[in-house]
């Protein structure tokens, strides 16, 4: 990569993200250093996304059946023109300087590979408290965590064209935890940044149970990434694992409660246990929103652990009856053992 400014490729997944996608384009146009080229590709949206992409003169690759996330980020980097890829949700806006500061940390640090960002503690279209929950816990725990990382979250992030050439495509078998596979291969030659300087508001999921099965659903890759794992230990962690350990402890000592009523005192102390089991986040809501809105967002974040809990469990459970479920490079590795020597 060359020392004067090089060129931008913006690449936009979108599926069914016509509420947002306008604000997230209007905000990449905003940028105080412009892209080369803009692409969006469209898995197979079924609502007015298409519509609303061609407003802008961006790229607009419409695949004509839904490949998911990885596939859809892998045909835009096919696609696009730039030196440095910044992938970018549909569902996020920028600030105006996103762009050009993921740039600059990628020039002053030549050994980082990847630079990705923070996503703001209020959303971009405010539709109730469960999204502002989501928000604020997505930002505090993403912002205490900034500096040289394990785990890049292609949100909102910039890579050079080299590195990803180097590194190799998104797991298109994977439609979630595909950022944890790739940095799992990208941490192995270069370093990764986390970065408030790169920012940008988030629209998340704004209902309870919509919320859940969304954690559920994401939370059943977490057993098969792992166990593939190269590195050990390297990767961002959202929660604590003693508030995890605390808050799957809950139902599973609750019959005891059925031996003696006194032993209920076992799964209400694991409860206080979760409670406490994060103090800095704990101050940083009640700080924002006060006393009440703790007790409210601590009792979703308990259900967000069980749902978190549950699904890592299924997926476990998959991992082991399903050959084909989970990182595409265990059927690799199963097929290279099954050939002859």
């Amino acid at each position: 990569m060359s020392r004067v400014r090089p060129t931008v490729s913006v690449i936009i997944p979108n599926y069914n993200y016509d509420k947002t996608l306008r604000a997230c384009l209007e905000s990449v146009y905003a940028q105080t250093l412009a892209p080369l080229d803009v692409v969006v590709v469209d898995d197979a949206s079924t609502d007015r996304s298409r519509e609303v992409a061609r407003e802008f003169p961006c790229v607009l690759v419409a695949r004509p059946d839904n490949g998911g996330v990885s596939a859809a980020r892998n045909l835009g980097a096919s696609t696009a023109r730039g030196e440095i890829f910044f992938f970018l949700d549909s569902d996020i806006a920028l600030e105006p300087d996103a762009i050009e500061n993921a740039v600059d940390l990628l020039l002053g640090e030549p050994e980082t590979g990847c630079v990705h960002g923070i996503v703001a503690p209020e959303p971009l279209f405010d539709d109730g408290p469960v999204e502002v929950y989501h928000c604020l816990h997505a930002h505090f725990w993403r912002r205490r965590s900034a500096g040289l990382v394990g785990t890049a979250f292609f949100a909102m992030a910039a890579i050079e064209r080299r590195v990803f050439e180097e590194v190799g495509p998104f797991d298109e078998n994977l439609r979630d935890s595909e950022d944890v596979e790739y940095s799992d291969r990208l941490a192995v030659t270069h370093r990764i940044r986390l970065t408030p300087k790169v920012a940008g508001r988030h629209d998340d999921v704004d209902r309870f149970v919509p919320m859940l099965a969304e954690q559920y659903r994401r939370s059943q890759l977490l057993i098969p990434v792992a166990a593939v794992e190269r590195r050990r230990g390297g990767g961002l962690r959202a929660n604590p694992t003693r508030g995890v350990l605390a808050a799957a402890l809950v139902p599973a000592t609750l019959p005891l409660a059925f031996v003696s009523l006194w032993l209920l005192a076992v799964p209400l102390a694991c409860a206080l246990a979760f409670a406490v089991a994060d103090p800095q986040l704990s101050r940083f809501v009640a700080g924002r929103k006060g006393v009440a809105f703790l007790v409210w967002f601590t009792g979703v974040h308990f259900a967000v652990h069980l749902a978190l809990v549950l699904g890592a469990l299924h997926g476990g459970v998959r991992w082991v009856l399903d050959p084909g479920f989970g990182p595409s490079v265990r059927g690799r590795d199963r097929a290279a053992a099954a050939m002859p020597s």
